[in-house]
């Protein structure tokens, strides 16, 4: 019988580690996708390591798995685009065949989730719920035939929201069935007619409700364009006890003041620094995790956003208080954020795959990036697969609730007047 000796076993343990820390550098060595960003490459966080894997595109927005592994891009201006994927494992995924498909859904039974944006940086119309402005509404789509109508957005459905002023990233929670969204704020405001719009309003991230108990949080006006978010609180102008998270209106008056903004209308659970535009949102299996994407400022001197990050969640709610500063977690982040918007990627849309891989789009720079976390186990013996979840849209955003039907993929590309309609992907 063979018993290691001292020196064996520190050989043994040694070629382990080489192996270990070698292998990962040898699959990257010998991956076919050699595809590099013409910018300066984005940072991962602790824990992720990226690829990009696919360039070339109009402008990508919304992306999703078809049932046969296929992605599915939204390309604004170019039509939906299918793309056959080459899985070597890990990050390294190439495009095999791209091409653009033209397809029309059928109806089949579930939940609808339409959200619908503001018509401009402050539109009055969003105070009145008959407007349909800056509204977030459920539709029972189960119950249509080839015989009904359009249906209608401002006097139909059921009223998850309302005051959200562009509430572009939808999700569902998949344990608790908790919806959320993620909302880009108003744009050179002034309060007290003193200029408060490098750090202020907040982004947000808000809470709606299950589908499945329509009498507990559902159907509340989130404030806008009456109230808005503190992001921060220096140099802000009659500051008075609010901190980051409360509500405040732009010139106080005895009928609507920073008072009634924070005890007559919904606060968000958590809320982003200025201008950083979340664009999309979707959760981990488990739900222990929500990713976003921040598409970036447009307005400020320096820039902000412009990333992936993730954040912490447990028993369906943020682990973080309301008031937090530090709400989020980089995933992926451009390494100079100064060469923004016009030399960097900008994220949009985010998908899933079987392998627990994250896909995502940069529609400035007509990229796709896959991100995996580096102690996943590399496996090359399945292509990848859809996890059904939600898909943004800068004006109109459809989500399959979980308790919709499980039926065949359909693709639609929708508009939906009320800001600017960008095409989505909803899965029925």
């Amino acid at each position: 019988m063979y018993v290691p000796t001292t020196n064996n076993m520190i050989l043994l343990l040694y070629l382990h580690i080489l192996a270990a820390t070698q292998l990962p550098a040898a699959l990257a060595e010998e991956c076919r996708n050699t595809l590099k960003a013409t910018y300066t490459s984005p940072i991962a966080g602790g824990g992720w390591t990226y690829r990009l894997i696919a360039n070339g595109f109009t402008r990508p927005r919304s992306i999703l798995f078809d049932n046969e592994g296929a992605l599915l891009v939204v390309d604004a201006n170019s039509g939906v685009k299918h793309l056959k994927l080459t899985d070597d494992g890990g990050t390294c995924v190439s495009v095999a065949e791209k091409r653009t498909i033209i397809d029309s859904p059928e109806k089949s039974p579930g939940i609808l989730l339409v959200s619908r944006g503001s018509a401009s940086n402050i539109d009055e119309a969003a105070i009145s719920q008959s407007s349909g402005h800056s509204q977030l509404r459920a539709f029972d789509i189960g119950s249509l035939d080839d015989n009904s109508g359009p249906l209608s957005f401002p006097t139909q459905g059921r009223m998850l929201g309302w005051g959200l002023r562009n509430s572009v990233g939808v999700a569902e929670e998949p344990v608790t069935g908790g919806i959320w969204t993620v909302e880009n704020s108003a744009d050179q405001l002034r309060r007290n007619n003193i200029d408060i719009h490098t750090d202020n309003p907040a982004e947000e991230l808000n809470f709606h409700g299950h589908l499945s108990d329509s009498n507990n949080g559902q159907g509340g006006n989130y404030g806008y364009p009456s109230c808005f978010t503190v992001w921060s609180t220096e140099g802000f102008p009659d500051i008075g006890n609010m901190t980051t998270g409360d509500q405040f209106t732009l010139t106080p008056s005895r009928t609507l003041n920073d008072t009634t903004c924070n005890s007559a209308y919904v606060p968000p659970r958590l809320s982003f620094q200025a201008h950083t535009a979340p664009l999309d949102i979707k959760f981990t299996p488990d739900g222990s995790e929500a990713f976003v994407t921040f598409h970036g400022s447009w307005n400020r001197d320096l820039a902000v956003g412009y990333k992936l990050s993730s954040i912490t969640f447990s028993n369906g709610e943020p682990t973080e208080s309301a008031d937090s500063r530090t709400p989020i977690t980089d995933i992926l982040s451009n390494a100079d954020t100064s060469s923004c918007p016009d030399n960097c990627f900008r994220p949009v849309g985010l998908a899933w795959d079987s392998q627990q891989r994250l896909f995502m789009t940069s529609d400035s720079t007509g990229e796709i990036y896959v991100l995996q976390r580096t102690d996943v186990s590399v496996s090359t013996s399945s292509p990848a697969a859809p996890v059904p979840t939600s898909s943004p849209d800068a004006a109109a955003t459809l989500v399959p609730s979980r308790l919709a039907s499980s039926c065949s993929l359909a693709i639609s590309v929708l508009v939906f007047m009320g800001g600017a309609g960008v095409a989505g992907l909803i899965v029925f």
